[in-house]
């Protein structure tokens, strides 16, 4: 598990908040290629400062029947 700290979360929740994808904090400078791969990074920190590090699901399956059975 990475070390993230909360200074370089602060930093990308102020990028992301004023839609730039260029993030600087502590002397470093990181380009996103876009504002979702900003967004992905804030929560995979976001997870890992709270303890989780499996990603949240995006969908779950659904059932359906025809009503024959």
């Amino acid at each position: 598990m990475a070390d993230w700290t909360e200074t370089e979360l602060a930093a990308l929740r102020r990028a992301y908040a004023s839609g730039t994808t260029r993030v600087s904090y502590d002397g470093k400078s990181v380009d996103y290629g876009s504002a979702e791969d900003l967004l992905g990074r804030i929560r995979t920190i976001e997870r890992s400062i709270a303890g989780t590090t499996r990603p949240l699901p995006l969908a779950g399956l659904a059932g359906f029947s025809r009503g024959d059975r």
